[in-house]
């Protein structure tokens, strides 16, 4: 596996990069497990993303009129209040609230004893979560705060690039936000990993739409 690397200033940056690099030299494969089992999807199988200015507003990817908005506002908003709430619904197999709200606060009161520290690693998922039909994306939330200023290292196993990374980061950087007001730092960077960032054959077109390349 080879490692892709994407240099963004914005998360809509970073977003349009990853589209147009997935589209263009992602891996094409029918999936035999997971989500749209039997269809396929396009994947870069090994990426890092350094997003430099992750709270340039707007946080949802500014894209063409009459393509349908892979996230709003509203959504990233709702986002970030399920990342901080361990609420479960009937239906849901677990969320990543019910792991990370409790990790959140004690790492907000653990920085605010002192900041030179690499402990502050919030995991998202247990030792059970393998035997899940669908096992939590997003596994681990790393921070650091060097020169006075909050950073987020993200990693997800697996990423869908439409339904998923837009609205994903944008409630991250809420998180972010919130967090570095807490403790009392300046607000930083997104750096972000995934083995699996995809798109699924469905969106394709809508991809192209965004990057306004010709449909098949």
């Amino acid at each position: 596996m080879e490692l892709t690397v994407i240099h963004a200033l914005s998360l809509g940056d970073a977003w349009f990069q990853c589209l147009n690099k997935a589209l263009l030299e992602g891996r094409t494969y029918e999936i035999q497990q997971g989500s749209f089992e039997g269809s396929h999807r396009k994947e870069i199988p090994l990426v890092a993303i350094l997003i430099k200015n992750p709270a340039i507003r707007p946080l949802r990817p500014d894209i063409p009129n009459g393509v349908p908005a892979p996230t709003t506002d509203e959504v990233i908003e709702e986002y970030l209040s399920y990342l901080m709430t361990s609420t479960k619904q009937e239906n849901e197999e677990y969320t990543y609230g019910e792991y990370l709200t409790p990790q959140i606060e004690e790492i907000i009161r653990r920085y605010k004893l002192g900041y030179d520290t690499n402990q502050m690693c919030m995991n998202v998922g247990d030792r059970d979560s393998i035997y899940m039909k669908d096992p939590p994306c997003l596994r681990m939330l790393d921070t650091r705060i060097q020169d006075n200023t909050l950073h987020f290292i993200l990693y997800f196993r697996s990423w869908d690039l439409w339904g998923g990374f837009p609205t994903n980061l944008g409630g991250l950087q809420l998180l972010k936000e919130y967090m570095a007001n807490e403790i009392g730092v300046g607000d930083g960077t997104i750096v972000a990993f995934s083995k699996g960032l995809h798109l699924y054959e469905h969106c394709w077109d809508l991809a192209k739409m965004v990057l306004r390349m010709p449909l098949d």
